[in-house]
């Protein structure tokens, strides 16, 4: 037996020597990976200020300092774990966790840091060809104005001018940023060769974006013919599709907003340009489907009223009357015996009146009288159960002439757990009759 617990211990003790010893050789791989990353992130930097600026690379200039101290404690930990001085298994461990832990984390900030850059410094190392494609896509999207202000000027005998003041200027302004992003390309190139990277990147990107807006411009251009005569056969079907409607709500109860609907949507008919007229169909269309859209709303509504009528202004009084009638009723018995009313009529009749107030918040119009109704019938019915509940709490608190027992001497419970004269004197201190009382 003791040679087994001794094969077992030296088995756990070869492990962990070999945990510790792979321990040790990721704590000096680490230290020379981050070293060797330090003085690559270095070199990287002193590139990327030359180019970017210093603003740019302030970021990875703090996380390069902070990694240098940090990788100074990791290098003196190393140091201890090979100097003369013996160390104990546990020490050694402990060291070596930590330069692991300190390599890691210098690793994951400077992965960070540069990852932001690492987009422009290719940028900036692409600079030549991207100038390049500057003047060329420049050069390219020249050739198409002509062809543009030649689909302006033929746009212009079509439609009015409303409809064109989107594009009628693309050509002239396409033009003027070409120019620009020309002479930024320029500027960017002679930048660069005076060693100013900073200013040059920033007339790169002002080439780069005035090439992109131009040939949006121009393409919004031939774009739009293609819009418009989507817009002109949209209009015709709305223009056919209003005409039905407006004969269709001659069936429709003449509610004032079917009528106000109407007559608005017979306003934007009218008022379209007539055929051969240089027309906005964007516009036009725009009016025509707001129109449209509010006539099928006014005429849906109309029906759905006439499906359910609005209540009468008397019934809706009258139910209003009855919910104040049940809450002044259950108010009363609860306010007379209230020492022994407990807190579910209590509650139904605070509801009950919560809901009667809000009666009176509602807006004063028509409408109003179809949420009214329900509210004051929720009125009522909190108001009758609020009674109800009182009147059971009374006959629970009521004796009975089997619960004297004799005189005084007898005593009932009350519905709360206290008796009948805990529930007598509690309601007469509410009342104010306390003093009546011992009189």
């Amino acid at each position: 037996m003791a040679g087994l617990w001794g094969r077992r211990k030296r088995e756990r003790q070869a492990e962990l020597d070999a945990q510790d010893a792979d321990l040790a050789r990721r704590a000096q791989q680490s230290l020379v990976a981050v070293d060797e990353r330090i003085r690559t992130t270095a070199q990287e930097l002193a590139f990327a200020d030359a180019e970017l600026g210093e603003k740019a690379t302030a970021g990875v200039r703090e996380a390069l300092d902070a990694v240098r101290t940090h990788l100074a404690e990791a290098f003196h930990l190393h140091q201890l774990n090979h100097d003369e001085i013996p160390d104990t298994p546990e020490e050694l461990r402990t060291r070596n966790a930590r330069i692991v832990q300190l390599c890691e984390w210098a690793d994951d900030l400077l992965d960070d840091r540069t990852a932001a850059l690492e987009d422009q410094i290719a940028r900036v190392r692409r600079a030549p060809e991207v100038l390049a494609a500057v003047r060329v896509d420049a050069q390219r999207l020249r050739e198409r104005i002509p062809g543009a202000r030649a689909i302006v000027a033929r746009l212009a005998g079509r439609y009015a001018d409303s409809a064109l003041r989107h594009v009628a200027r693309n050509p002239d302004e396409a033009e003027q940023v070409l120019g620009f992003a020309e002479h930024s390309a320029d500027v960017s190139e002679r930048r660069r060769a005076a060693g100013r990277g900073e200013e040059a990147n920033l007339a790169l990107e002002a080439a780069t974006e005035s090439v992109r807006r131009a040939e949006g411009m121009l393409d919004a251009v031939e774009d739009f013919e293609i819009e418009a005569l989507r817009a002109e056969s949209t209009l015709a079907d709305v223009i056919a599709d209003s005409r039905g409607d407006l004969v269709a709500v001659r069936d429709v109860p003449r509610t004032p907003e079917v009528t106000a609907a109407a007559a608005r949507l017979e306003e934007a008919l009218a008022s379209l340009t007539p055929a051969g007229g240089r027309n906005d169909p964007f516009a036009e269309l725009s009016r025509l489907r707001e129109a449209n859209g509010a006539l099928d709303a006014a005429v849906a509504k109309a029906r759905a009223r006439a499906e359910r009528p609005l209540p009468s202004p008397e019934a809706v009084r009258h139910a209003i009357d009855e919910a104040e009638r049940q809450i002044a009723v259950a108010r009363s018995l609860i306010d007379g015996h209230r020492g022994w009313i407990g807190a579910d009529a209590r509650t139904r009749l605070a509801e009950a009146m919560r809901v009667r107030d809000d009666i009176d918040r509602l807006p004063p119009v028509d409408d109003s009288r179809e949420r009214a109704l329900p509210m004051a019938r929720r009125a009522s019915e909190l108001a009758a159960e609020a009674l109800r509940l009182a009147q059971r709490d009374i006959d629970a608190a009521r004796p009975r002439d089997d619960d004297w027992g004799g005189g005084w001497g007898g005593r009932r419970r009350g519905p709360s757990g206290g008796d009948i004269m805990g529930g007598i004197i509690g309601g007469a201190l509410l009342g104010g009759l306390i003093g009546d009382l011992f009189d």
